[in-house]
């Protein structure tokens, strides 16, 4: 399988260039650039466990400047010149660096939209491209020149060395991001690297992605049973059903009812499941989640608290059923990156999620994740190659943590009921004005404050509540939802009239970034 391996500098968005490259059916993998990256380069096919044949690399962006003390330096001895290298933003400028040049501040924050001024028409990496096109820029270094062994490929009309190229071998450097929408025709570029220079196939597929994946966990199985959390999304229920093609009976699913779930989805979710052959046990166990998140007002307290009990009940649970050894979860990529580095590199982490990072010592179970790889829609992809119900493969996601991190400050019965009323109208909402296939995420969420209201004659003081729905296509970046203000204004005159304790209704309108989706 021709893959493409990139080196992890710590930027946040080093996962968009896999997700890119795999857009184009070629398998990408990253590794931190201090970490362990050259053996696998130099395994042969036939000794890789996963058939890959390596065929370029490409260096991403980082947090650092070249300048830092301390900044990221691989050793690329050896690789240059043998393997076609691509290096964007950072991983540009590093190779400026390296090769002789200058890279200096910017005299202005190079962020946001340019348009490349002046493309290189023989150089293969521009093949098909056009001058005029907005590319994304995000850098506060800029290079000034680049080496004797270089020539610019690109220019904006503001950033002269916005690509180069190594003359006499195939090394290219891009201080603009072409993993990112905005840049028009990044992903042409990809593919010229990509399929053009690298000469990768295009045979990575969901076909062959479920494939590999149930003989892997074939292997790696054998007989022994896995236990798995099911919580009625996507992730979760594609895993099962990887894992039962794998192991067929050997799988033990669990549903648990934290009582932080949507209202009646514990009910909708078990029936759900219903006729598609796996064994389904559900658990109720809202009362422990309440004593376990009882004075508990910090998000990482909460996510943890929430996290430490589904463990408990896994363990229990587990416990009952002979022969378990293993727990399936349901991680993916955008999990993974925002918790730790996807690969145990450089990237900081904005949040910790529940099913990532392994188990504690007391839990004599392994942990095995068939979508640790992938991001969601191509979770969705795998899941529609496998004849998943399209209803379940539409779900929005859902926060393992539940409406736990929906409400600020302290979690309560009361509150978990109050919401579950309000976001039952909001997402139905949704499906009754046809909005809601057109949004990646939307929730409610119970604000930490009351407000003076009037019904009638009388005098209010409720809680408030804010709506939220973004557009996306990875979870890494999202957009608020621009809905008519007519809908709006039918959801919040719903939400008010019909739960007793709410009575007002705001709209978020923050972007991923600076906001997460979720706002814990």
């Amino acid at each position: 399988m021709d893959s493409i391996l990139i080196l992890d500098f710590g930027s946040q968005y080093t996962q968009l260039i896999a997700r890119r490259v795999r857009e184009l059916n070629t398998f990408a993998e990253i590794k931190p650039w201090n970490g362990a990256w050259r053996e696998l380069l130099e395994t042969p096919p036939e000794e890789d466990p996963q058939g890959r044949t390596w065929k370029g690399v490409i260096l991403s962006g980082s947090p650092f400047s070249v300048r830092d003390e301390g900044a990221p330096s691989p050793d690329l001895d050896g690789i240059r010149g043998k393997w076609p290298v691509l290096g964007v933003c950072f991983g540009a400028q590093w190779l400026a660096q390296k090769a002789g040049g200058s890279v200096e501040p910017s005299n202005s924050r190079e962020y946001g939209r340019a348009h490349l001024t002046h493309i290189d028409p023989q150089d293969p990496l521009f093949g098909g491209m056009t001058e005029g096109k907005a590319v994304w820029m995000s850098h506060g270094d800029t290079i000034q020149s680049a080496g004797d062994q270089t020539k610019i490929t690109c220019s904006t009309a503001d950033v002269k060395y916005a690509g180069f190229a190594f003359q006499g071998e195939p090394t290219w450097g891009i201080q603009f991001h072409p993993e990112v929408y905005h840049s028009e025709e990044g992903l042409t570029l990809l593919r010229n690297f990509v399929h053009g220079i690298c000469a990768c196939s295009a045979d990575w597929t969901p076909a062959h992605f479920v494939d590999t994946t149930v003989e892997d966990l074939k292997q790696k199985l054998g007989q022994d049973r896995v236990v798995l959390g099911l919580s009625g999304g996507v992730d979760s229920s594609v895993a099962a059903m990887l894992l039962h093609r794998a192991i067929g009976d050997q799988l033990y699913c669990i549903f648990v009812d934290n009582g932080l779930l949507r209202k009646h989805e514990f009910e909708e979710v078990l029936e759900g499941y219903e006729g598609m052959g796996l064994n389904v046990k559900g658990v109720r166990s809202a009362d422990r989640f309440y004593k376990a998140l009882s004075g508990v007002s910090d998000p990482e307290g909460k996510r943890k608290a929430i996290g430490a009990t589904f463990i408990d009940v896994f363990d229990e649970e587990s416990g009952l059923l002979d022969g378990v050894k293993w727990l399936g979860q349901g991680t993916i990529y955008p999990d993974v990156i925002e918790s730790v580095s996807a690969t145990g590199g450089p990237s900081a982490t904005i949040k910790s999620h529940h099913n990532v990072g392994g188990l504690p010592d007391f839990m004599k179970l392994e942990v095995v994740e068939p979508l640790r790889m992938l991001f969601k829609d191509e979770v969705r992809r795998v899941g529609r190659e496998m004849g998943l119900d399209a209803h379940l493969l539409g779900r929005h996601p859902f926060p393992g943590p539940g409406l736990g991190i929906r409400i600020l400050g302290e979690v309560t019965e009361e509150k978990v009921q109050l919401l579950q009323n309000a976001d039952r109208i909001w997402v139905d909402k949704l499906r009754e004005h046809g909005h809601y296939d057109r949004v990646w995420q939307a929730g409610t969420i119970l604000l930490p404050v009351q407000s003076v209201g009037v019904m009638g004659d009388e005098r209010t003081y409720e809680q408030a509540v804010a709506l939220r729905a973004v557009s996306s296509t990875d979870g890494m970046t999202a957009d608020w939802v621009d809905f008519p203000h007519a809908f709006l204004a039918e959801v919040s005159n719903a939400i008010i009239n019909k739960v007793r304790g709410i009575n007002r209704v705001v709209y978020d309108i923050s972007s991923k970034p600076p906001a997460t989706i979720e706002w814990e």
